[in-house]
């Protein structure tokens, strides 16, 4: 593991740039970068546009680390090249920016409240290659609809044996057990979670850390216990549905919780700007999440 990138992870100033968008997330992803479904054809023209998206956001100047303390991929951006050298050597080596890896493959369907993920497949080849490809972590995804017990002891549950291979492989995991911000009983959600999360970080061996990836409290600093613990590197926050501005003042009222955004950072970035008008609008993005995220 690269000491400077836990460093950089554990302490810098900065957020988290979300890069990951997959296959079911892609086309509207291109599409709110102007760039519609019927202007392609097929999944190779689709991951094309949208790492030539993604090359422009990363290579913009706007994209440092002055800002950004890393940038979350999708396995196929992971095995692509920006500028003749592969994506988290870039990300590294020209930005500083720590490069991470999503490694979920979906979504199971609703059961007692939430949506697991479905197995991941070869995931421990997948860890390999991506040490092999110097990345650092990795993040996967599952969604919390309901304050259902069960549903939630699943959830966390799951998140954790993962995280346990993850960390076996050197890989720092980011569990993400995402909170959908339209519940109804999002509150006693957040408090079922932490409960579980606070129970199951008992069973990490001493040395080992991971990091958090959760939807924004309702009560603001409610997570602050789990920043605080010696086995979490980092809380960060998920923008979840929220507008850019609306995340960002949420956000600023949690202090030491800092961002993951994904569509809240790419808002009102398109296709169709010159380099200085995608530039400019990134530029004000950035300085906008990463004000919220050291307030």
């Amino acid at each position: 593991m690269n000491l400077k990138q836990v460093e950089r992870m554990g302490r810098g100033m900065g957020f988290i740039a979300a890069l990951d968008q997959s296959g079911g997330s892609t086309p509207k992803a291109l599409e709110a970068y102007g760039i519609p479904k019927d202007s392609y054809t097929g999944d190779k023209e689709m991951f094309d546009l949208v790492h030539k998206m993604r090359t422009r956001i990363i290579t913009s100047p706007a994209f440092t680390s002055e800002h950004i303390l890393g940038a979350i991929l999708f396995e196929q951006t992971m095995d692509r090249e920006i500028d003749g050298m592969p994506t988290a050597d870039y990300l590294w080596e020209k930005k500083g920016i720590v490069p991470i890896l999503k490694v979920d493959k979906g979504l199971a369907p609703l059961e007692d409240g939430v949506q697991v993920m479905k197995p991941i497949d070869g995931l421990d080849a997948l860890l390999k290659h991506a040490v092999e490809c110097h990345i650092f972590g990795t993040k996967m995804r599952s969604i919390i609809k309901s304050a259902d017990p069960k549903g939630i002891k699943r959830i966390v549950g799951q998140q954790f044996t993962y995280g346990r291979r993850i960390l076996k492989a050197g890989l720092v995991p980011i569990l993400e057990p995402e909170i959908d911000i339209r519940s109804s009983d999002k509150r006693e959600s957040e408090k079922l979670l932490k409960e579980r999360i606070l129970e199951e970080l008992q069973t990490l061996k001493d040395g080992e850390q991971i990091m958090l990836k959760l939807s924004i409290p309702t009560e603001d600093n409610f997570y602050a216990d789990l920043i605080a613990h010696p086995r979490i590197m980092r809380v960060v926050a998920l923008s979840g549905g929220y507008s850019r501005d609306e995340a960002n003042e949420r956000l600023a009222r949690n202090h030491k919780l800092i961002a993951s955004f994904s569509r809240a950072l790419a808002e009102g970035l398109s296709a169709k700007q010159t380099d200085t008008e995608f530039n400019s609008e990134l530029s004000d993005s950035v300085e906008k999440i990463y004000r919220a995220s050291v307030a």
